[in-house]
């Protein structure tokens, strides 16, 4: 398997589901959200949630850090793959918004 066919599998992983499409986006909005928050934003349930952010940390897209029981996550901007994600995720953001104003 080639390194594009990975790749391309890899993305089909991350994007393919629209609940994680939903985490991307609001942590590509934000630096970092703890889970509480991400469950908030999202309108889901802590165990879904959690199952989505176990996937994505799989997928080397998020970092976890603890600070106590607090977890805290973020996009793992420092590659240029998932910097690319985070720039389509906020022009997407950028358009809902600007659609949501329109109407």
């Amino acid at each position: 398997m080639t390194s594009k066919e990975i790749d391309k599998i890899q993305l089909e992983k991350i994007l393919g589901s629209p609940i994680r499409i939903k985490i991307l986006k609001e942590l590509s909005a934000e630096l970092e959200l703890n889970k509480t928050e991400i469950v908030r934003r999202t309108n889901n349930n802590n165990k879904t949630i959690s199952f989505h952010l176990k996937c994505l940390i799989d997928l080397n897209v998020l970092q976890e850090k603890r600070f106590g029981r607090v977890k805290i996550y973020r996009l793992k901007t420092e590659h240029g793959k998932i910097q690319e994600l985070q720039d389509f995720l906020l022009r997407l953001n950028k358009e809902d918004n600007y659609n949501e104003t329109k109407i």
